[in-house]
């Protein structure tokens, strides 16, 4: 009985190899999810000229790997921060869950625009940091001019610099007191967020009609040492786009920042929170990020 047991097992596994020309691992593996597809994947797009985004965000994609179990990309514009019309690699965006924008007046082919606009469309969520408020700068009569208001029509934001939303600071001189706002206290993402730190990024002016209708805003900050007369504005909210896609918006971003332990965990909390993934419990501690900033005559 034993011997014609071990025969028909083995005359079955032939049978099996005919069909699938694969290792007995190999065919498991094809049944079922791969540990890669299970990681998030978060695509980080890069190119700001002045806040060193592009070796900031890096050491945040780094910490999400080592220690929250998830896929990252870095993009970087081409030939470095200041090229304003090349960020190889968007089509990236087609496979991520979350895409990270720090950009900044950038004028890129329609080619790669279409793969901004197609994530966006997805309903997927998007994360964006200061300067993304005016990420597009095309010239009037250009096709692609409406990309202007990228950070109205992603985040909720100002549509572009100056203008009649105001959209302006309170000069490179100046720095932010941040308050976490007492209606916002138990959001998620505000989890392990001091109620009050200092911030290096001098204060965005976004009121008094941003942010968007529907925006949750989560911290307010005060000017230090303004250079002009200057209100309290939010520095970072979430909203809901046009096309389902949850986003958070951060105002502040000054290298300086992520120097932060505030900041950083904002930072982690809100990709967790986009995600739709809970905030994680503990903290993985302070990290390490020396960064410097670029060019003191930019916005």
């Amino acid at each position: 009985m034993k011997n014609q047991r071990r025969t028909f097992l083995q005359q079955a596994a032939g049978l099996l190899a005919l069909a699938y020309p694969l290792s007995f691992a190999e065919v498991l593996a094809s049944a079922s999810p791969s540990a890669k597809a299970k990681k998030p994947y978060v695509v980080f797009v890069t190119g700001d000229h002045e806040y060193s985004g592009e070796l900031t965000l890096p050491v945040i994609a780094a910490e999400l790997e080592k220690n929250y179990g998830m896929r990252t990309k870095v993009l970087k514009a081409y030939p470095d921060y200041n090229g304003e019309k090349d960020i190889p690699g968007l089509e990236a965006l087609k496979e991520a869950d979350l895409a990270v924008f720090f950009l900044r007046w950038r004028q890129l082919p329609q080619d790669q625009l279409n793969y901004i606009d197609a994530y966006l469309k997805s309903g997927k969520p998007v994360m964006g940091f200061r300067t993304t408020t005016h990420a597009f700068n095309y010239p009037d009569g250009d096709e692609r001019q409406h990309w202007n208001s990228f950070g109205e029509f992603a985040f909720g934001a100002p549509p572009g610099w100056g203008g009649k939303a105001q959209h302006t600071h309170y000069g490179h001189k100046s720095t932010t007191d941040v308050t976490i706002i007492p209606e916002a206290a138990k959001n998620p993402i505000l989890t392990g967020v001091a109620p009050s730190f200092h911030a290096a990024s001098w204060l965005y002016r976004v009121l008094p009609d941003y942010p968007a209708k529907g925006a949750v805003p989560l911290l307010m900050g005060k000017s230090v040492n303004p250079d002009k007369a200057a209100i309290d504005n939010p520095v970072a909210w979430t909203w809901k786009n046009q096309w389902g896609g949850k986003a958070f918006l951060t105002t502040l971003g000054h290298p300086e920042d992520f120097q932060i332990e505030s900041f950083q965990r904002l930072v982690i909390n809100a990709i967790h929170w986009e995600l739709g993934l809970p905030v994680p419990k503990t903290w993985k501690g302070k990290l390490a990020i020396d960064v410097p900033y670029g060019h003191p005559n930019k916005s």
